[in-house]
């Protein structure tokens, strides 16, 4: 049986085009846009999927935001990694509840919410420190202020160490990540998978050359490509647009030190 929606909560808004809107619901809240407002009040208490209308007679349906939701909606300090990445990031580096992940170039808490979703309890090494502040919020406001007991960020440079040990996973959204290989040789144990985002293949190359001169094996490279299909009675075929290039992603494993 579906939760009813309460105050606090985040809520996905979709009118009659399929455009999406991400609301904190409030007591005495007002949700607003060209066609009028709608009172939060109408939809505390309701059970997902509700319909409500707004005061120029528009009409809005209420769902919970998908993690995949939240990520392309929520406010930004820094580029997120976007959903069609963050799936493959998880089982790269076989995130499992428990494990111990060092996460660093934090951004804007995309990848962060990801990794506590499933159970990770998460280090962030991060250099600004408003974006350090908007990943916890970011987080917070979309797990809840519990997560953050499992979700700890530093403001410092993973270029000049990395003061943990034992560690099970390091995932790194980094210019520069070849500079941590040597770093996470010494934070993690053998076994301990490592996961970098790159946005180009020149840092990718750069990286794989580091991983070759280290204790380093099973490494591979992907790009993860997402083409969806129109799909209308008889009439099946790809969309014209597809979401290509975002980014490559290397994952390797320590195999000694």
């Amino acid at each position: 049986m579906s939760r009813p929606l309460r105050a606090g909560e985040k809520v996905l808004l979709l009118d009659s085009k399929r455009r999406r809107y991400l609301v904190q619901l409030v007591e005495g809240g007002e949700f607003h846009s060209h066609a009028g407002f709608v009172r939060h009040d109408e939809l505390l208490g309701q059970p997902e999927g509700v319909t409500v209308r707004s005061t120029h007679g528009a009409r809005y349906t209420a769902v919970r935001p998908t993690l995949a939701d939240y990520v392309l909606k929520m406010p930004r300090g820094a580029q997120v990694i976007y959903p069609k990445d963050l799936g493959p990031i998880l089982l790269l580096a076989d995130v499992h509840p428990g494990a111990r992940v060092l996460e660093s170039g934090v951004g804007s808490g995309a990848c962060s919410a990801a990794l506590l979703r499933a159970g990770a309890e998460v280090i962030g090494y991060e250099v600004r420190e408003d974006f350090a502040e908007r990943a916890q919020a970011n987080v917070a406001g979309f797990l809840g202020p519990e997560a953050l007991d499992r979700y700890r960020i530093e403001v410092r440079d993973t270029y000049e160490g990395i003061a943990e040990r034992d560690l099970d996973r390091i995932v790194l959204d980094l210019p520069e990540p070849w500079q941590v290989v040597a770093h996470a040789v010494e934070a993690m144990h053998a076994g301990g998978i490592l996961v970098a985002y790159t946005p180009t293949i020149g840092q990718a190359a750069e990286l794989r050359r580091a991983l070759d001169d280290a204790p380093f094996g099973f490494t591979e490279t992907i790009e993860v490509l997402h083409r969806s299909w129109h799909i209308e009675g008889q009439s099946v075929r790809p969309d014209h647009r597809i979401v290509a290039h975002t980014g490559f992603l290397t994952s390797t494993r320590l195999l000694g030190q």
